[in-house]
């Protein structure tokens, strides 16, 4: 009864969902494009066996990059489907794995109604639903079900805040929890709880976040950008979210005065003309990553925005030091990992309860060092930067914490090669 009634809110609801799916398209027109695949109408082709992997936006996608390279060596009879909810999410998947040509197909996962979740079940036929992190609909478990799709939840979260929600919703999550075939968790904390909700086969792997390798590329545009900006120290703010801009800039401006530049990356790019207004508002000199060309970066530039997609390992490469956004303020925090897998040392703030346990372990290691707010980051790390040996211990200790947590790739694929079937040998 609890899944009839949330399926006829999702039908309720569509006129007001595809009005506001519109209204996003005019900061960011990728939302109305591929609009059918969202009602379940496909046009891609199915002729090889698919192994599906859902990622929903950027994070996700990045971190399903070590996974996929290993699902496309292992199987190469086999195509893999790629499905995002969001079009960064998408173009960060065509950015990875375009090089792959046909054998990577992507899509927008449908409204999860039925019908239209039935219907992308019956075109793609897929062999197995792979869930990244914490992406749990309670129709796609229920058709996935129906259709004898096995469903495996991987590089698996569940903070005790969301666990909390999912127990509000307790007649839909619990069945949604019992129809997956496996979990891989990230930490044992995470096993618990997704035990707690009725998981099945849960099974602690670790990040697969660690096994993804900084491309060779991306490193060398990042060197590039740091020849243009020189020798100046760089403080990196990474996937900063909305209110924290404010805060960064509030603080960095209130700072005493230095050359450093502070290198300011939103994390949704929606947001990113909104941000260049905040920094002119505040009569910071700004140059736009967008606009920078091959030109120098003047000495008297205070802030350098990031207004670029699929660049964030360039952007780890060209500073000195990270703070990771999203915990400032009660959101959760980001992935601190790719600035460790760079050696960058990293500040985070309080709120990184959606990553508890590795930012935790970063601070333990030595990796990283919290802050109570803006001011007190903008002040840490003036003081880091002014300490070339402590920072250097430190980005080294990054480095090490990094790589001392990889392999979960392997331990996944251990345990989805039961589902999947027959790979190369």
């Amino acid at each position: 009864m609890a899944r009839i009634l949330y399926s006829l809110a999702w039908w309720l609801a569509l006129p007001l969902v595809v009005g506001r799916l519109w209204l996003r398209g005019k900061k960011e027109p990728g939302y109305r494009l591929h609009l059918g695949e969202r009602f379940g109408f496909y046009r891609q082709s199915t002729a090889k066996p698919f192994i599906w992997v859902h990622a929903v936006s950027v994070g996700e996608t990045r971190a399903a990059e070590p996974l996929i390279d290993a699902l496309l060596q292992a199987y190469p009879a086999h195509a893999i489907l790629l499905t995002h909810m969001t079009p960064t999410g998408r173009a960060t998947g065509q950015a990875l794995f375009g090089k792959h040509g046909a054998r990577v197909v992507q899509s927008y996962l449908p409204y999860d109604t039925g019908w239209m979740v039935g219907r992308f079940l019956r075109y793609f036929k897929p062999r197995i639903c792979i869930l990244m992190e914490t992406e749990v609909w309670p129709n796609v478990m229920a058709q996935c079900t129906k259709h004898r799709v096995p469903v495996a939840l991987v590089n698996a979260r569940l903070s005790e805040r969301s666990l909390k929600k999912a127990q509000r919703l307790s007649a839909l999550m619990t069945d949604a929890a019992h129809a997956m075939t496996i979990v891989a968790a990230q930490t044992q904390a995470d096993a618990e709880r997704l035990s707690s909700l009725g998981a099945p086969s849960v099974h602690v792997t670790g990040s697969v976040k660690f096994d993804v390798t900084p491309p060779e590329h991306a490193v060398e545009k990042g060197r590039v950008m740091r020849s243009q900006i020189g020798s100046r120290p760089v403080l990196l703010c990474a996937s900063t979210r909305e209110g924290e801009e404010a805060l960064i800039l509030d603080a960095w401006q209130a700072a005493p005065a230095s050359n450093t530049l502070l290198l300011l990356v939103p994390r949704h790019p929606q947001r990113f003309n909104e941000v260049a207004q905040m920094v002119q508002e505040r009569g910071l000199s700004l140059i736009r990553r967008s606009a920078m060309g091959d030109a120098p970066v003047s000495v008297d530039t205070r802030v350098l925005l990031g207004d670029s997609m699929g660049e964030m390992f360039a952007y780890y490469t060209a500073c000195d030091l990270a703070f990771i956004g999203g915990s400032l303020m009660p959101l959760g925090g980001q992935n601190l990992i790719e600035a460790c897998a760079v050696g960058k040392p990293v500040l985070i703030g309080q709120h990184t309860f959606n990553f508890a346990e590795v930012s935790d372990d970063a601070v333990a290691a030595g990796a990283a060092l919290r802050v109570s707010d803006a001011t007190e980051m903008v002040s840490v790390a003036q003081g880091l930067l002014s300490a070339n040996a402590e920072r250097g211990v430190m980005g080294e200790k990054a480095l090490a914490f990094a790589r001392q947590h990889r392999g979960a790739t392997t331990r996944t694929m251990r345990l989805l090669r039961p589902l999947i079937g027959i790979e190369r040998l």
